[in-house]
C-alpha cells in the first residue's frame, strides 16, 4: 500500500508501488492469509510507519486517546495529525514527516512566537506555526512550498506563503483525513 513516505517521490510515476504492485523478492507474489491479529498489527505498523512513530510513543498517544472522552480511534487520529512534525509536513514546510522531523529538531520553527525544537510537540486549534527569519532563505524549504500545490493544505490549516506563516484553524475531524487506514483495529488490538 503506498504509505507517501518518501515524500516527492511518492507522487511521480518513480514510486515503487506504482512500478510493482507485489513485495520484491522471489516469493512476493504468493497468495497470503492473514489472521484477525495479523491484519490488527499490520494496521498499527502501516499508522506507525505513515506518521512516523516508534512503539513507544504510539502506545502513549493510544492511552491518551483512550484517556479522552470520545471514540478512541477518533482521537488517536486527532492525535497524531496533531503533531508538529505532522503540521509543518502538511503545510507544505517540508516534502515529508521525516524531513519535517529533522528541520523542527534544527531550530527552523516557532509556535506561537517560540522556538520548538521537539516535533512531539501536540499543537492546538489557533496555533502559528512561522519558519524563523534565518531559515526562510533555506532552498529546502522554498522548494517544499512550491511542491505543495500538487499534495495540497488540508482546510482545517491556513497557509500565507508569503510570511511562511501557518494557522491552525481546527483540529481534524476523522472524515477530514484521507488516509487509507483502519484505526478501529488499532483499538481491538490494545483492547486485548
Amino acid at each position: 500500500m503506498k504509505l507517501f513516505i518518501k515524500g516527492e517521490r511518492c507522487y511521480s510515476e518513480k514510486c515503487a508501488i506504482e512500478r510493482r504492485e507485489y513485495p520484491p523478492g522471489q516469493h512476493g507474489q504468493g497468495r497470503r492469509k492473514f489472521s484477525e491479529y495479523g491484519s490488527q498489527l499490520r494496521e498499527k505498523q502501516k499508522i506507525k510507519r505513515i506518521y512516523g512513530v516508534l512503539e513507544k510513543q504510539f502506545r502513549k498517544i493510544f492511552w491518551e486517546a483512550d484517556r479522552r472522552k470520545g471514540v478512541t480511534g477518533d482521537n488517536l487520529i486527532q492525535l497524531l495529525e496533531a503533531r508538529l512534525d505532522n503540521m509543518v509536513y502538511r503545510l507544505g514546510f517540508a516534502n515529508s514527516r521525516t524531513e519535517a522531523r529533522l528541520l523542527i529538531g534544527q531550530r527552523h520553527f516557532m509556535v506561537n512566537g517560540k522556538t520548538v525544537t521537539i516535533p512531539s510537540y501536540i499543537t492546538k486549534a489557533g496555533d502559528e506555526i512561522v519558519v524563523r527569519e534565518k531559515s526562510k532563505k533555506m532552498t529546502r524549504i522554498e522548494e517544499s512550498l512550491k511542491a505543495v500545490q500538487r499534495r495540497g493544505v488540508p482546510e482545517w490549516l491556513d497557509l500565507d506563503e508569503t510570511k511562511y506563516l501557518g494557522k491552525v484553524k481546527m483540529l481534524p475531524q476523522r472524515v477530514q483525513i484521507t488516509m487509507p487506514m483502519n484505526e478501529q483495529l488499532v483499538v481491538e488490538l490494545y483492547s486485548k
